[in-house]
């Protein structure tokens, strides 16, 4: 059986669309943040995808990060009331927070496809190691 030659797609092009990493056509999320188990066009399984908490901690760190940063200064420059806050600095911070979380974990999830990325596995001296080719 002859397997299709897939083009080699940039982690970035692709996952920041949510699209295969494989064939750059299907879909990877089944929903806002949920990945589907395989692609609808290849076929590729997404069951070696973990991103884990990545995309929450890149979206905390460059986009939570600024608008906590404003609730600071809010508060140390006017003193602001608590509702105050609440109808600025959260909306501001939901705005800032929900947004990159999607492009983020499907560039990660391309990532790992691109970069072949796996479960750490021991190899026993004098086997032979096909991913390396040593």
């Amino acid at each position: 059986m002859s397997e299709t030659a897939y083009p080699r797609l940039e982690p970035y092009d692709v996952g920041v669309r949510g699209r295969c990493p494989r064939c750059g056509q299907g879909h990877m999320f089944d929903g806002f943040l949920k990945l589907k188990p395989e692609c609808e066009v290849c076929g590729l399984d997404y069951s070696y995808a973990d991103p884990a908490d990545g995309p929450a901690f890149f979206a905390i760190t460059f986009a939570c990060l600024p608008s906590a940063l404003f609730a600071v200064w809010l508060e140390l420059a006017y003193q602001a009331p608590y509702w105050v806050h609440v109808f600025t600095t959260f909306p501001i911070m939901l705005a800032t927070l929900l947004p990159p979380l999607r492009p983020l974990k499907g560039w990660l999830v391309a990532s790992q496809y691109y970069h072949k990325a796996a479960e750490a596995r021991l190899v026993r001296v004098g086997e032979e190691d096909d991913a390396n080719g040593w």
